[in-house]
C-alpha cells in the first residue's frame, strides 16, 4: 500500500508542526521497498532446478543427459520468472535479511536528512518500509541519551499497531505527534 498524495501532505503538515514547537528536526521516511533483492529469484530457482535434475536422475534413470539438462533450464526459467514477481520475490526473502536491508536503508536516510542538515539542532527520523513491514525511530546521540530507547519503541509499537489494522497515514501522524510530545 502506498500513500496518498493526500496523506503525505497531511504527514508533511504533522512534520512542520512538530518541528516548529519543539526546535528539533523531525523527518518522516516511508518508502515502498527498501532493497530489490534481484538474486532472491535466481537462487531460488536454481535450487529448485537442481532438485528437479536430481528426482529425474533417480527416478527417471532412462532419460538421456540432453533431455535432463533441459528438464532443468525450463524448470530454471518457468521459477526465475515466476519468483520474480515482486510479492513473492519478498516472500523468498528471509525476515532477517529483509529487516537488515531496511535498517540499512533507514540509516542512511538518518544521514542524509538529519546528520548533513546544515542545521545544527539535532533530530529524528521516523523510518517506515512498507514492502519490509518494518518500522524505526533514529536519534541522534543527545535526543536517543534523554528519551531512551523503551519511549521510541513504544511509539514504533502503537504504529505497528495502527498499520496491521490499515491505517498507515493515521499512525505515522501518531508517531509524529508522539515524538513531538516526548521531546
Amino acid at each position: 500500500m502506498g500513500l496518498s498524495h493526500e496523506d503525505r501532505q497531511r504527514i508533511q503538515a504533522a512534520l512542520t508542526a512538530a518541528e516548529a514547537r519543539c526546535q528539533v528536526h523531525i523527518a518522516a521516511s516511508v518508502v515502498p521497498v527498501s532493497d530489490r533483492y534481484a538474486l532472491f529469484p535466481l537462487v531460488w530457482a536454481a535450487a529448485i532446478a537442481l532438485v528437479v535434475g536430481g528426482a529425474l536422475a533417480i527416478f527417471q534413470s532412462h532419460l538421456s543427459l540432453r533431455m535432463g539438462f533441459a528438464a532443468e533450464s525450463a524448470s530454471f526459467v518457468v521459477f526465475s520468472v515466476l519468483f520474480d514477481w515482486f510479492p513473492l520475490r519478498l516472500r523468498l526473502v528471509p525476515k532477517r535479511i529483509r529487516h537488515f536491508h531496511a535498517r540499512v536503508l533507514a540509516h542512511r536516510e538518518f544521514a542524509a536528512r538529519i546528520l548533513a542538515s546544515h542545521e545544527l539542532k539535532g533530530g529524528i527520523l521516523f523510518f517506515v518500509s512498507l514492502g519490509e513491514r518494518y518500522a524505526e525511530i533514529i536519534a541522534d546521540r543527545d535526543i536517543h541519551a534523554r528519551v531512551g530507547t523503551d519511549t521510541w519503541n513504544k511509539i514504533v509499537a502503537d504504529f505497528v499497531t495502527a498499520a496491521k489494522q490499515g491505517r498507515i497515514p493515521d499512525g505515522i501522524v501518531s508517531a509524529i505527534a508522539a515524538c513531538e510530545g516526548v521531546l
